[in-house]
């Protein structure tokens, strides 16, 4: 039994070509059981067009690699059934707010290295023993499991193109930058105080920027305590100036 024919409409644009034009390509492509959009966009690039432009690396929603704009929804095209669209016309869009690699694949990576330099985004030990051969201070349970939820983020940049006020401010650091923050922030083992943070993130470009609109919160693919932890930087930061 052959499956529903589905329509995809899709971003094509190549910066690198000097004569191309950014466009909108419709391919069609009949659905499988358990189709993803990711496995969609394979077999439109093996079968259809080799020239296709996307991003992947995992295929089980882990290296974030893939994310990109299904039907107005910034998400990850691995986690994305077919199937959640009755009317099975799909319009893919790379994420807005990074630049543009070709059609759906734009550099994340170079953005989170820049906000990793910019926040100084690594742990800063209390100490300066630098003997490698000491042993590691053992971790409270519940610390490690608190630091374990903020590392979950696997640096998809769903949340920065969900953001509304980074889209109108290009240097807000982005829930993306503030959910690193509190992570080092709630780690024993960081020497840095609140008045430090407060010198990074403490202004309009970071917690005091936040609209609260809930775009990260709603889209993270991963579930993610954005809102949580942005609240709790804002009243730690707030703190710091009474």
């Amino acid at each position: 039994m052959s499956g529903r024919i589905l329509t995809f409409n899709i971003f094509r644009f190549d910066p690198q070509d000097a004569g191309d034009k950014p466009k909108m390509v419709k391919y069609q492509l009949e659905e499988t059981s358990g189709m993803t959009v990711f496995i969609a966009l394979n077999k439109l690039r093996q079968e259809q067009d080799p020239s296709l432009q996307f991003d992947f690396v995992c295929r089980a929603g882990i290296c974030g690699s893939c994310a990109m704009v299904i039907n107005g929804f910034p998400t990850l095209a691995c986690r994305t059934l077919t199937a959640k669209y009755p009317k099975g016309e799909i319009t893919l869009m790379p994420l807005p707010g990074f630049e543009l690699i070709g059609d759906l694949s734009v550099n994340t990576g170079k953005f989170m290295r820049e906000l990793a330099e910019r926040l100084k985004l690594w742990l800063h030990p209390k100490s300066d023993d630098l003997n490698i051969h000491r042993l590691e201070d053992p971790m409270d349970p519940e610390e490690a499991a608190r630091l374990y939820e903020l590392e979950r983020c696997v640096e998809c940049g769903v949340c920065v193109s969900a953001c509304a006020t980074k889209q109108m401010r290009d240097t807000f650091v982005g829930a993306v930058g503030m959910m690193k923050i509190a992570r080092f922030e709630l780690d024993s083992r960081d020497g840095r105080s609140a008045d430090d943070f407060y010198h990074v993130i403490g202004n309009q470009d970071g917690v005091f920027g936040c609209m609260t609109l809930l775009g990260c919160q709603d889209n993270c693919p991963k579930d993610l305590p954005h809102m949580q932890q942005i609240a709790y930087l804002r009243r730690k930061m707030a703190s710091t100036l009474l």
